[in-house]
């Protein structure tokens, strides 16, 4: 089915150097293959990871990171490690013009990891104060689906390198993301800043973006539209389709975390920490 007739062979779900040899052998003639990594394959001077950060601490990775920046090494062992020997096996293996693109937190419709619904669901749930650790001002690079497919039309034509990153135009804190879902939700509530725990992961008020250390990227796919302009189809789609009884059936991914995203009572206790704040807009 892929002959020489074929602009693209794009892969979503690629994710070991397994996956990666199918795809050179199913393109040897194709226009160009392009498949989605993530930017969780970068590690910071100590060789700390995303995978990891539970465990050892969060990364600190330079700001911005770069396409250039270090990566961990290819191998079986992680999703990151995993991801990183696709892309090498993909890039010295196939035939044709190969893309390798990197985006961060992805948000947009239809996601089974929608960040977004942390927000949303409170918002619904009529919560007026939500705890945010870290002051509210962790940063965790995000990028919208759209500018994940304006990257590939962009890797069609030729217009990026061989490894892109794929970035929104900026890279907002988590009150700067609150407050853009309660833009799209035409809804208000109080955002109180914690005083930064000591440890990642927080145990009261964490976002599925608070980290401890920013992590932020500078793209080569880097989109016209930042995370405000472009996360309204995900909140959309998730005021319409998703509710508090089939949340974790719609959203898999987000429902894996072992921490609970809708303790209510752990927010209240939050929300009487010494040094809690609210956040001005």
């Amino acid at each position: 089915m892929v002959g020489p007739d074929t602009d693209l062979l794009l892969s979503c779900v690629a994710f070991d150097a397994a996956d990666a040899e199918c795809l050179a052998r199913a393109g040897r003639k194709a226009g160009r293959i392009v498949a989605i990594s993530s930017a969780s394959v970068y590690r910071d001077d100590e060789g700390r990871t995303l995978d990891e950060a539970s465990e050892c601490g969060f990364p600190a990775f330079p700001v911005p990171l770069t396409e250039e920046s270090p990566t961990v090494a290819p191998g079986p062992e992680t999703y990151s490690t995993r991801k990183i020997a696709m892309e090498k096996a993909l890039l010295d293996g196939s035939s044709c013009p190969v893309t390798i693109l990197r985006p961060c937190a992805i948000h947009g419709p239809e996601s089974k990891h929608a960040r977004e619904w942390w927000f949303v669901k409170r918002l619904l749930d009529g919560r007026t104060a939500i705890p945010l650790a870290y002051g509210g001002q962790s940063r965790f690079q995000t990028t919208s689906a759209a500018a994940i497919a304006d990257a590939v039309m962009e890797a069609v034509a030729g217009n990026l390198p061989a490894v892109a990153n794929v970035s929104d135009a900026d890279c907002p804190t988590v009150a700067e993301i609150g407050r853009a879902i309660m833009d799209v939700m035409d809804g208000r509530a109080e955002l109180v800043g914690l005083p930064d725990a000591p440890t990642h992961p927080p145990k009261l008020g964490a976002t599925p973006w608070s980290v401890r250390l920013p992590m932020v990227c500078s793209a080569a796919a880097t989109a016209e539209a930042t995370y405000a302009q472009s996360v309204g189809p995900a909140v959309r789609w998730l005021v319409d389709n998703v509710r508090s009884e089939n949340w974790r059936e719609r959203l898999p991914q987000l429902a894996a975390y072992h921490n609970d995203h809708f303790d209510y009572q752990a927010d209240e206790r939050a929300l009487q920490l010494p040094g809690a704040a609210s956040l001005a807009a």
